[in-house]
Parts: C-alpha cells; structure tokens; sequence
C-alpha cells in the first residue's frame, strides 16, 4: 500500500489526511481522524441503502439498509442480492428482513413500514 491521501468526514473541519503503508495518520486535528483514515486506507465500509420488492402491499418497494457499515468491496454483492429479493408485506419499521446479510454479522433492516393490501 501506498501513502494514501483523504478528507476526513467525521466532523465538518474536513482536515486533509495522509495515511502511510504503516497505517501512520498525519493531518487530523483529532483522534477521531486518525481512526477514521487506518479504516478508510486499510478497509473502507459504507452503509448500503437500496430497496426491495414487496408482495401484496400498499407499497410496491420497502427501502432498506445494512445495520451497519459492510465492506466496500462486498457492495457489488449486496446488490446482486438484494436486487433477487421479494419480502411479503407487512413490514414493520426497523424490521431484521436479512440476518447475518452475506455472512457479515450484519443485518439487513427495512428503512419505513409497509401495510398489507
């Protein structure tokens, strides 16, 4: 790995990070920047926020979102299943529609209710 160079968006001071192949942080202006450059540089992870089709309700999609950040590159692939996903309506908010999503620990929630028809 390279010296990687970022913005940290943990707070709006927006300091601009170097990250050394060491995982050495310069440039943040608090601890929480060097923590969140090492997780940028060594295995970025993101909230994944899509939709999915619902059977037989007043709403035709229930948004949805992982209960935390997964791994960047599994992002493809979440997609990929959560595109062949169909949930039965109703669905209640902040309902677990997928535990352990991909074998991450980490669960799919839905993001709004949906009634039945």
């Amino acid at each position: 790995m390279e010296e990687k160079r970022l913005t940290c968006i943990i707070c709006p001071r927006g300091c601009e990070l170097s990250v050394s192949p060491t995982g050495t942080v310069k440039g943040n202006y608090c601890p929480r920047g060097a923590i969140y450059g090492r997780q940028e540089a060594i295995d970025p992870r993101r909230v994944l926020t899509s939709s999915i089709a619902v059977a037989k309700g007043g709403a035709p999609l229930v948004s949805v979102r992982t209960s935390e950040p997964i791994p960047l590159a599994k992002m493809n692939e979440a997609m990929a299943a959560i595109k062949k996903m169909k949930v039965a309506a109703p669905v209640k908010f902040h309902q677990v529609l997928v535990e352990d999503f991909l074998g991450l620990g980490i669960n799919l929630i839905a993001g709004n209710p949906v009634n039945e028809l």
